[in-house]
């Protein structure tokens, strides 16, 4: 079987359930692991942001959408040229990937009669469904169940562990300018990990907010958690959050690696968390997942705690 990726996160969930060798196409933005993007064809395309500001991000989204146009390019030759049996994709968010329907347009055009599988999950239970998903077209089923059965053993440790614990209230900011709140499964992950999800939108979209919004919800703290950036980027987009919420700790994720995108590291995501809340009852993630940024205040904050 032949399997092209056009999401990041389904590219994971191939990898996790040992069908690389069956991939033969993914994105431009596929970069976990390391090598998928080397050892595969790369069939989407689209604006390298890096070294944008967020707000600079956010005004080409904008223009391109407004204006009616895609935010990726799918090489429909290239596409065709691989033969695939099967397409993953989705219509959860044309910010994040190609909608499906855009590439049943094009495999039309083209002749090519792959499945084209859309992962919209919404829900944190639903991200896990859509790994069985996966693994179930790709003659993998077992495999999948295995690896989601793993997966519920530790999210069910970390429920264990939390259990009686005060549940701090957490504002998870996934994009600083402009500001917009947690959505889809990202709150799942704050309850999961022992806290309570504020200034959020479980199981829909994530919505434009202000800081002043989020500070009239009354957070114990914040975690800065940007779409497309790593734990250095947040870290530095946590300063301007910092400025307008005083007296709120404010911590920084790798939001790429394990809030926004819907896959197996979503897990890792929540054991990072319930430590940021739990502390001194769940084991410390491994470095370079969450850091502690500051809390504004007049007397500086002490060394900020990382992993």
């Amino acid at each position: 079987m032949r399997i092209v990726s056009l999401l990041p996160s389904a590219t994971e969930i191939v990898y996790a359930l040992g069908l690389d060798e069956q991939l033969v196409g993914v994105t431009f933005e596929c970069n976990e692991p390391a090598r998928a993007r080397s050892d595969k064809t790369v069939v989407v395309g689209g604006k390298d942001t890096a070294g944008m500001s967020p707000a600079a991000i956010d005004a080409y989204v904008r223009a391109q959408l407004a204006a009616g146009e895609d935010l990726y390019a799918l090489r429909a030759d290239a596409l065709a040229a691989l033969s695939p049996d099967v397409i993953l994709t989705q219509d959860l968010c044309r910010v994040c990937a190609l909608p499906s329907e855009h590439v049943e347009d094009a495999l039309d055009y083209l002749g090519c009669h792959a499945d084209v599988v859309a992962l919209d999950p919404h829900s944190l239970d639903e991200v896990l469904h859509s790994i069985l998903a996966v693994g179930h077209r790709a003659d993998a089923a077992a495999r999948a169940e295995t690896l989601v059965a793993g997966l519920r053993d530790r999210l069910a440790r970390v429920a264990a562990q939390a259990a009686g614990l005060p549940r701090p209230r957490v504002a998870v900011i996934e994009w600083v300018d402009p500001p917009f709140t947690a959505g889809h499964w990202v709150p799942d992950l704050v309850a999961a990990a022992g806290g309570l999800p504020v200034a959020a939108n479980p199981g829909g979209r994530s919505a434009q907010t202000t800081c002043e919004v989020v500070a009239d919800a009354q957070p114990d703290l914040v975690l800065v958690a940007p779409c497309g950036f790593d734990l250095a980027g947040a870290t530095a987009q946590a300063a301007t959050v910092i400025e307008h919420l005083p007296g709120v700790p404010v911590w920084a994720i790798d939001g790429d690696s394990f809030v926004v995108r819907p896959g197996p590291r979503l897990v890792d995501g929540v054991e990072a968390i319930a430590w940021m809340l739990h502390p001194d009852h769940i084991p410390t993630p491994p470095r370079g997942r969450i850091r502690h940024v500051a809390t504004r205040a007049d007397v500086p904050a002490a060394t900020s705690p990382s992993a």
